[in-house]
């Protein structure tokens, strides 16, 4: 019984090992052995260049994909700072430069991530781009499985890892 190679196309599901590496040799992000990262193939769920440099290939493939920032999380925002009255932070948190905070856009529910940028007498400066804004990634990837994806999957738009939501 051989069972026909799936190649990853959209409407596939597709787990993946990788390491994330930054220009200059860093490692940002990596999977485990145990857990490879699964998607949902044509759907956005991961950065653009990655999904596309993906496509056609099958399991046990490996490939190293390197990815401009305008593929990748987008170049870097001189415009993406928000000054923030002090007064809106909970009273017993303590702020700190580079700190990550988590902001829900009161209009759209939306989480948004944000850097503390500098904390002023009054308000704190806050940085809304991406860590990885502007910089050029570089994956090694290997393709663990491939399977088409579950009627539930395409409804919702991305693959059902399990009952783990990575969101």
């Amino acid at each position: 019984m051989t069972e026909k190679m799936h190649r990853i196309a959209d409407d596939m599901v597709v787990g993946i090992g990788y390491t994330l590496h930054l220009d200059d040799g860093e490692l940002v992000d990596a999977s485990t052995d145990s857990e490879p990262l699964q998607y949902l193939h044509g759907y956005g769920e991961i950065i653009p260049g990655l999904e596309k440099a993906l496509h056609g290939l099958g399991v046990g493939d490996k490939k190293e994909v390197a990815i401009e920032a305008e593929d990748a999380y987008g170049e870097y925002d001189e415009e993406a700072f928000q000054l923030v009255p002090l007064d809106v932070f909970p009273e017993d948190l303590e702020l700190e430069e580079g700190m990550e905070l988590h902001m829900r856009d009161s209009e759209t529910g939306q989480v948004l991530q944000a850097f503390v940028a500098e904390i002023q007498d009054e308000a704190v400066l806050l940085d809304l781009n991406h860590p990885l804004a502007g910089e050029k990634l570089f994956f090694n990837v290997e393709v663990v499985s491939v399977r088409p994806a579950t009627g539930e999957e395409l409804d919702h738009g991305h693959a059902h890892d399990g009952g783990n939501h990575h969101h």
